[in-house]
């Protein structure tokens, strides 16, 4: 049974992300809000957004910006190599969860090392958000949900034809962006992921 991350593309308005998430986060164990190109202000306008939809506050998690993640008080953070540093946050604000963003085996046993909850390893699969840079496939994520104990959530190109193959490689769950937010029927491609990644039947 797999954990299904859904996280925001960087190229829908707060209104219409949260309109989706609105029926798709009962198939969710998290919703990140991953919006790296804007201000605290308006990565608090998705957050109020999620919030207003029904999103529950335990699902959502805040790319980067601690600080909005800790004053609107969701479940947690996912941390990047720009980000402030694991140890930092989990010292100074106990209840965040903690995610760490890791694309190789020493990024993923440091994170763990500095007590990271989860990381996101990326991207497994070729992703139109990283065009041109080689996936870095199956057998790395194989190698590094090996070596380390915190779930390893594969991220990048995942999809409800693919998101198998990262469970069956090792990996906690899979986090899934356009395949879901830009699907011509977001609820159903949501579900059949969920029926994937869950192994549950949903109605």
């Amino acid at each position: 049974m797999g954990m299904l991350h859904f996280v925001s593309t960087g190229r829908q308005a707060a209104d219409e992300f949260a309109a989706i998430c609105q029926h798709i986060h009962p198939y969710a164990d998290a919703i990140h809000i991953r919006e790296k190109e804007k201000t605290a202000r308006e990565v608090a306008a998705f957050v109020t957004a999620l919030l207003r939809a029904g999103v529950p506050p335990k699902k959502i998690i805040v790319n980067d910006r601690v600080d909005v993640a800790a004053v609107y008080g969701v479940h947690g953070v996912q941390l990047a190599y720009h980000s402030l540093p694991v140890r930092a946050v989990r010292r100074s604000f106990p209840s965040l969860a903690v995610g760490c963003s890791v694309h190789e085996l020493a990024e993923a046993r440091q994170a763990e090392e500095d007590g990271a909850h989860f990381c996101l390893f990326g991207h497994v699969f070729p992703s139109s958000s990283k065009p041109g840079l080689p996936p870095r496939g199956v057998d790395s994520l194989k190698e590094i949900a090996a070596a380390v104990h915190i779930p390893v959530i594969a991220i990048g190109g995942i999809h409800a034809g693919n998101a198998r193959q990262a469970l069956e490689a090792g990996a906690a769950g899979v986090a899934v962006l356009s395949a879901v937010f830009f699907a011509a029927d977001p609820v159903g491609e949501a579900k059949r992921l969920a029926e994937l990644v869950k192994g549950e039947r949903i109605t």
